[in-house]
């Protein structure tokens, strides 16, 4: 059991059956005796993926999600919907598509190492490492004389998504990429 003052983000506790983790949290303190400290929670759904809202009290018991995060590698691509990852604790073989796939396919290349979230041996949620380095390749030219101000142009990754980079950057060069907001960070 975990009490709701407890929570925080990232954990992950069980609600009408379903495993949510918490996504943001805010305390509310009464302003009348006796009353009682409110939690106000955003979370999502990790089955339906829905972001929901709800308020706790601060007493209130919550059960715990037998949900793990265990670690976890990209092994290959079965379409362009579709992908295959390994649990690097027991080689258990998951192929994630739909949504989960979709939205970190720019990001992924073979043999990445993530983090996998599971329940009920299920594979719920992938959480990628904050930076993964990618190949440039294809760029404009790169932009002479362009030091006064921050110019920046397109550039598509060995993954084929597309981003904003510096003028400097040519083709062929291997970039540090932030994969929670897509953002160009380093050369490697």
């Amino acid at each position: 059991m975990i009490l709701a003052s407890d929570l925080k983000r990232g954990v992950v506790f069980l609600l009408d059956d379903a495993p949510c983790s918490v996504l943001d949290i805010s305390v509310q303190s009464p302003t009348a005796r006796g009353g009682n400290t409110l939690i106000k929670t955003k979370y999502r759904n990790l089955i339906s993926g829905n972001t929901l809202t709800k308020t706790f009290k601060s007493g209130d018991k919550l059960d715990e999600a037998d949900f793990a995060r265990r670690k976890g590698q990209y092994l290959y691509a079965i379409s362009d919907d579709e992908g295959v990852f390994m649990d690097m604790e027991n080689y258990e073989q998951f192929e994630i598509g739909d949504n989960m796939f979709a939205e970190i396919k720019g990001f992924i290349t073979d043999g990445l190492e993530v983090t996998l979230g599971v329940f009920n041996e299920m594979v719920l949620s992938i959480e990628l490492p904050m930076t993964v380095e990618l190949l440039v390749t294809e760029t404009a030219p790169a932009i002479k004389n362009a030091t006064a101000t921050a110019q920046t142009k397109e550039a598509i990754l060995e993954t084929g998504m597309s981003i904003q980079v510096p003028g400097y950057l040519e083709s062929d060069e291997k970039i540090k990429v932030d994969t929670r907001d897509s953002r160009f960070i380093s050369r490697c």
